[in-house]
């Protein structure tokens, strides 16, 4: 155990210590921050404003209706006019396009109106337009029927919403569950790419360098495995850390404070309110057990990749084609999980060693025991803690013969037969 010990604190301390980590923990929240403001400063100043003339054959929409409803939203403008402007001459006559109103009857349906315009616009801004369409022509059906602003009201309000409730766990809400899922599953699948080539790229290092020739002479493969693996997962888990710390941070001080970041105020209150419906202790708990599990269990795998191959990267990228696909075919079976959680596919993914870290995680906010029962939960658990032993295992019998063998081409075939081979 001491040795073990021993190699955790030096691959913990050696990667803490370098410049790339110190940038990189710090980078990213400023990146994240960076782009989330930086995306809503550019989607503003994106944002086009359209003035388009509206020619009438109707009768219906009238100069006080269009007037009327450009007060209200002034976004984009519309003016009607008598003759159709012409075409190719936007800047004569400074309109950004038209549209042509037929003859219409509020007793029918009716077909789309066609908006010309001189150049191409995005959905965002003809979208407006056609809101403000929509709401003259609900304005006339209105006054067409007779209905008062009491009769209208309650047209606009009456709608039927359908909320699933699972009665066997009260806690649980299926449009929370969905997305915590796919958040929680795809932050797995992410922590398991990155950090998993971390502990290949680790290996292949110390075996270009020659210092796992030292290492390996007076340390057992498995010890040798186990204590780089919790050791760069402790790395892993301290960048984690400091991430939700500054996640926090920015919300205490630039939210509350009223700053600038007040557009992160109400994506933080709509996650407060999200969460209030699921059982948030559980979800925390079950995530830290398969994110250390999936990591250890992919990056034991990852390391005898490492061990195997020299300074070739093609070679590395093609002996963890595999491991990779195994990752995203997880991935797969999450959405299967999260569209039918109780379905066979995202049982048995969830139990499965190689999927578990994600596909459980996409269930678990759906409720335990209401959707994942508790003998399903402990199996794939003690799975995975089986299945992370026996891949360390494996890959410090790899590891033993590949860190001492250059300049050969390895193959999976041969990596297993070291795996398997006495003495």
């Amino acid at each position: 155990m001491k040795k073990i010990w021993i190699i955790i604190e030096r691959e913990y301390l050696t990667r803490v210590r370098k410049k790339t980590f110190l940038i990189s923990t710090l980078l990213f929240p400023l990146l994240y921050v960076a782009l989330i403001g930086g995306m809503g400063f550019i989607a503003e100043k994106s944002k086009e404003t359209l003035t388009v003339a509206v020619v009438d054959s109707s009768g219906y929409f009238t100069k006080e209706l269009i007037e009327a409803e450009n007060n209200i939203d002034p976004s984009s403008t519309l003016v009607l006019v008598t003759n159709l402007p012409q075409e190719n001459k936007e800047e004569e006559n400074g309109y950004d396009g038209y549209i042509v109103i037929p003859s219409l009857n509020w007793k029918q349906g009716n077909d789309s109106l066609i908006l010309s315009t001189y150049k191409s616009y995005g959905s965002a801004a003809t979208g407006v337009v056609e809101s403000k369409l929509n709401r003259i022509w609900r304005r006339l059906l209105n006054d067409s029927l007779q209905l008062d602003a009491g009769k209208q009201a309650i047209l606009g309000q009456s709608k039927i919403g359908l909320i699933s409730k699972n009665i066997s766990d009260q806690q649980a809400n299926s449009a929370t569950a969905e997305g915590i899922g796919y958040f929680a599953g795809f932050l797995v699948y992410f922590i398991l790419l990155i950090y998993g080539s971390q502990v290949m790229m680790g290996v292949m290092e110390e075996k270009t360098n020659r210092i796992a020739e030292v290492i390996v002479s007076s340390v057992r493969p498995f010890q040798m495995m186990l204590g780089k693996i919790l050791g760069i997962g402790a790395v892993a888990l301290t960048q984690f850390l400091i991430w939700i710390i500054f996640v926090f941070v920015v919300y205490n001080v630039g939210v509350k404070s009223g700053t600038s970041m007040g557009f992160m105020a109400e994506a933080v209150g709509g996650i407060q309110r999200m969460m209030g419906s699921v059982n948030v202790p559980l979800i925390l708990g079950c995530f830290a057990f398969y994110f250390l599990g999936g990591f250890f269990f992919y990056a034991s795998l990852y390391g005898a990749i490492g061990s195997a191959v020299n300074e070739d990267m093609r070679e590395a990228q093609s002996l963890s084609f595999p491991v990779t696909m195994l990752v995203i075919l997880s991935i797969a079976v999450m959405t299967a999980a999260v569209a039918n959680p109780t379905g066979p596919i995202a049982v048995w993914g969830s139990i499965i060693p190689f999927s578990s870290p994600i596909v459980m995680m996409a269930r678990i906010p759906y409720g335990v025991p209401g959707t994942v029962p508790i003998w399903q939960l402990g199996l794939s658990m003690a799975l995975l803690i089986v299945g992370f032993l026996a891949t360390v295992w494996f890959a410090g019998k790899i590891y033993r013969t590949g860190i001492l063998m250059y300049g050969k081409k390895i193959t999976w075939k041969e990596m297993i037969r070291w795996a398997f081979a006495k003495g």
